[in-house]
């Protein structure tokens, strides 16, 4: 029986750029907890920001948050995984000397940028609806280091591979979504986060589900007994999975 539900938001719930979740999705989540089955929002995004997006129902369901560096259940943190400092700073030196490209540093009490380009800041706080603060320079923060993300509005293709063969060996580097690009700090991962969660609500991996688009989910997907890449994603990902869907809503529907 599943107890427990995992579910990435952007190209998995949020189909096609949208910013709000589908008509019913609250209820729907409502209904599967009067039967006794969680739900976690597990996304790249900052946890203030799903909140927002989950407003009505913010108290009801778990958070799996900055692709699992932040793991809050009943309201709680109980799990951050960090980046290490003098790694961040090599990386926001890398993302300039790119250049093209933007830099969101994600701490616990809001996220960061460096940027002065003004659609970039207007997507993320106007678009995305993020809690972000603008500074000179990303070394001038001082919080601990959840996330650091690079946002190629021409597509993340553009910088993935780029990134990829400066970091790799030091840190997990993958796409989220179709104009971003993560990297997560290790040991953190949305399969690492799920698997606290579980373990903190008494719940066995076979009595999960989870949905993912990208490999950012990957982890997730392979943890849960049953799970769910979507047939419009990243290609390869079901690889991870036990099966494959079009809608998240329509199996929980099912459900």
């Amino acid at each position: 029986m599943i107890k427990l539900i995992a579910s990435d938001l952007d190209g998995t719930i949020l189909k096609n750029g949208a910013q709000q979740l589908p008509a019913g999705f609250y209820d729907l989540v409502i209904r599967l907890k009067e039967k006794g089955i969680h739900f976690a929002a597990a996304s790249g995004r900052q946890y203030y920001n799903l909140r927002l997006l989950f407003a009505p129902i913010q108290n009801d369901i778990h958070y799996i948050a900055e692709n699992g560096s932040l793991c809050i259940c009943n309201n709680q943190v109980i799990s951050k995984g960090l980046i290490e400092r003098e790694l961040g700073l090599r990386i926001f030196r890398a993302v300039r000397e790119r250049g093209g490209c933007h830099c969101l540093l994600s701490c616990e009490s809001a996220c960061y940028t460096d940027s002065a380009d003004p659609a970039f800041i207007r997507h993320i706080r106007e678009v995305v609806r993020y809690d972000m603060k603008t500074v000179e320079r990303l070394e001038d923060v001082t919080e601990p280091f959840l996330k650091i993300a690079v946002c190629d509005f021409t597509g993340a293709d553009n910088i993935e591979s780029y990134f990829q063969k400066m970091f790799e060996s030091e840190i997990k580097v993958v796409t989220s979504g179709m104009i971003w690009i993560d990297f997560i700090a290790p040991n953190a991962n949305k399969g690492t986060a799920l698997a606290g969660l579980a373990a903190r609500l008494g719940i066995k991996p076979e009595e999960c589900m989870a949905f993912g688009d990208q490999y950012n989910d990957a982890e997730m997907l392979k943890f849960a007994g049953k799970s769910y890449a979507m047939s419009d994603g990243a290609r390869g990902l079901s690889e991870y999975s036990t099966d494959v869907t079009d809608s998240v809503e329509e199996v929980l529907k099912q459900l």
